[in-house]
This record gives structure tokens, sequence and C-alpha cells, in this order.
């Protein structure tokens, strides 16, 4: 039932958050296209629920040029955008859409699909989040097996009190620059290549 619940407010309040920042986020687009080739909005498939693929969205924060390590490829713009975690605010549409929550474990992508044990697939039986439990306890800074644990956890005890907890650090980590912001640019290993490594 409480997700039932969770989902209609989810999408209601994506459509007045989209109406809130619409100026901002259209002030974003433009800035992106002045420094930037190419669209301003970075797409790639993910998987949620039930092990569905659908496409994500966030501002474009790296340029194309493919031969050169991530954290070399963000733009001064882009580092911006991702230490306020402004890029995650096309997402709202993702919600709006219904292929994403606010809160619940982070999509990953379709490649690592066939790297889960049967324990860590649970972490697709709710919608997956902007922000989630793992994204509050260490986000890019800890293992693969840290990061499913606390996916498996926030899917075993889902519930209005967990959600308003992980909301409210997330705000916190927002303002301080903690936790969620300050890993941001650590490089995380591939699911594959951990797996194949460990």
């Amino acid at each position: 039932m409480y997700l039932l619940v969770k989902n209609g407010c989810d999408r209601l309040l994506a459509f007045f958050l989209l109406l809130l920042f619409s100026p901002i986020m259209a002030v974003i687009a433009i800035l992106i296209k002045c420094n930037m080739k190419g669209t301003f909005l970075f797409k790639q498939k993910r998987i949620g629920k039930d092990h569905r693929a659908f496409t994500i969205y966030k501002f474009k924060t790296m340029r194309d040029e493919d031969n050169l390590p991530d954290v070399e490829r963000i733009t001064f713009l882009g580092g911006i955008l991702r230490k306020t975690s402004l890029d995650e605010l096309p997402q709202l549409f993702n919600i709006l859409k219904g292929e994403m929550s606010f809160i619940g474990p982070r999509p990953l992508l379709p490649e690592y699909l066939d790297y889960y044990t049967a324990e860590e697939k649970k972490r697709h039986t709710v919608k997956p989040g902007i922000t989630g439990w793992a994204q509050i306890n260490g986000r890019n800074a800890i293992s693969w097996a840290d990061k499913f644990r606390l996916d498996l956890f926030y899917v075993e005890h889902c519930s209005i009190k967990l959600d308003c907890l992980i909301l409210l650090k997330t705000v916190k980590c927002l303002f301080v620059h903690q936790d969620v912001n300050q890993t941001e640019n650590v490089p995380m290993q591939r699911l594959d290549e951990a797996k194949h490594h460990g």
C-alpha cells in the first residue's frame, strides 16, 4: 500500500517541481549548449523495476572526447552541476513517466544484469531513485558489495520513516557538501570488472 501511495506522491511532486525549476533548467540547458557541442542532455539506458529498461535523463556534464578519462572530460560547468546535483534535475521527467522514484536504489547499466546474484536482483523489486540509502552512505566511495547490501536493506525496510530519513540526509548533504557530493567524481569501478577480479 505504501509503495502505491509513494508512486502517486512522487509523480505529483515531480510535476510541481518541473514547473518550479523549469526556468533554471532552461538556463542550464542554454549554458551547456554554449559550452559544449551536441545536445544538452545525457541519455543512457538503465534498468528499473522488474528489470525493465528505460532511458535516464541528466544534464550533460562531460565533453564527448572518448579518448580521455572521465575526470578530464568533466567541464567547469559540469563540475558545478554535479557538485550541486543540478545535473539530476531532468530525472524529474523519469519520475513523472513512472520509471523512477525520488528515493530508491540507483538504476544501473543493462550489461550488469548478468552479474547480479539472485539476492542482489531483489533491488529491482522497487523503482530506482534519484537518491537512496546507498547514496547517503558512501555513494561511489564504497564497494559494490556494500552498495548492494545497502540497496537490499532499503528494499526490505522501505517505509515513510526511512524515506523521510533519506530525504533529510540528502538535503543536508547538498548543503554541507558531504557524502552525496564529495564522492560524485570518485571513479567507480564497473560492476563487470569488479566481479571478474573479485
